[in-house]
């Protein structure tokens, strides 16, 4: 079936098409292009109707499947314009190859992924003007799946859309690459070993908000999550993943079944390999961090995502007390890791892993 998917395109009208945000508006996923794609999947079809279309609602039954039992699950990437005016994709293949590993834990079809990557890539040049040319602005990708199917009842759907919709975007962060104040929840939990914390769905989203919530009324950008069983050990921070230098060694939690595999996050891990960073991947404790911030040898932290890319972390909030991190500053390799993968992404400099693809 994937092998007969044709993609049609209906372009919108010239006087309907929105007006593009200056550099000062953009935020982040407030605005969104003209143009989407979208197709549909059954279980007697399989996937079918792909097309790019004016960026439009859905009409869907309230009792469609998404709604009460929560088949969603998404991804985030990102399209850059180079200095050369091209422009480039980060590692899209490997969204896509985690976005069907998310499909298959919540019983979801899986994508084409070789389809949906010539799909996207017609439709960002459909769009390339919206991509904003503003430092560390970039055109944010959504793709995302739901269960349609009109019935209830605990089961996966026999009907789904998939679709991807853009939006030009600045800084994720009000405090753009400025070290974040982290808060740690010791009471609640985001995710639990077995359970769906390593895929990227949507209830794992809801299941931060209250805490998160709780974290910026108290003036912080972020949770920094737990382990659900001891509320002991580090996991992630609820929107990206979360790495420390410690003396002279980088660590991050291990992947484990209840926190994303992060793309930013892997090529973190690699480009710290090639450059000669003494990298680990283990169980490190709150008591640790905490431990080496009050004895000096808790150089950096920073959290890693498509979103913000490298957010240094400039103090922690855990049990009533504050702890800084490098003095509240941004630390050497979080800012030679920014830069260096913005350079890669906007294709100014060497690529060694061939993460970048040029759109056409």
């Amino acid at each position: 079936m994937w092998e007969d998917l044709e993609v049609t395109l209906e372009k919108i009208e010239n006087e309907k098409k929105k007006e593009k945000p200056s550099a000062e508006e953009l935020g982040f996923g407030i605005h969104f292009t003209d143009h989407m794609f979208m197709m549909e999947w059954n279980r007697e079809s399989g996937w079918h109707d792909a097309k790019i279309c004016p960026y439009q609602d859905f009409r869907m039954d309230p009792a469609a499947l998404v709604f009460h039992y929560g088949q969603a699950i998404f991804e985030g990437l990102k399209a850059y314009r180079g200095k050369d005016g091209q422009v480039y994709m980060f590692r899209p293949e490997d969204n896509f190859e985690r976005m069907n590993s998310s499909a298959v834990r919540m019983c979801m079809p899986r994508l084409p992924v070789d389809k949906v990557l010539k799909s996207i890539k017609a439709l960002l040049y459909l769009e390339k003007d919206w991509i904003p040319v503003a430092e560390g602005a970039s055109l944010y990708i959504r793709p995302t799946m739901i269960a349609v199917e009109p019935r209830l009842g605990v089961r996966a759907a026999d009907t789904y859309y998939f679709y991807i919709i853009l939006s030009p975007v600045g800084a994720y962060y009000p405090e753009g690459f400025n070290p974040t104040k982290i808060y740690v929840s010791d009471e609640h939990a985001r995710a639990a070993k077995g359970g769906v914390g390593q895929a990227k769905t949507a209830g794992n989203y809801a299941a931060s908000l209250f805490t998160t919530q709780r974290a910026k009324k108290e003036g912080y950008t972020q949770v920094l999550w737990l382990d659900a069983c001891e509320h002991k050990y580090i996991e992630e921070v609820g929107t990206s993943n979360i790495f420390f230098v410690i003396g002279d060694e980088l660590v991050t939690p291990p992947l484990g079944g209840s926190i994303l595999e992060g793309i930013t996050r892997d090529s973190v891990l690699k480009l710290a390999e090639m450059w000669g960073v003494n990298t680990m991947e283990r169980p490190i404790s709150i008591d640790e961090v905490i431990q080496a911030s009050r004895d000096g040898s808790l150089k950096e932290a920073f959290g890693t995502g498509t979103a913000a890319v490298i957010s240094p972390v400039g103090e922690f909030y855990y049990k009533g007390e504050t702890f800084s991190v490098n003095n509240g500053e941004t630390g050497e390799l979080s800012e030679k890791l920014y830069c260096e993968l913005q350079a890669i992404q906007k294709g100014e400099t060497e690529d060694p892993f061939q993460w970048v693809e040029r759109v056409g």
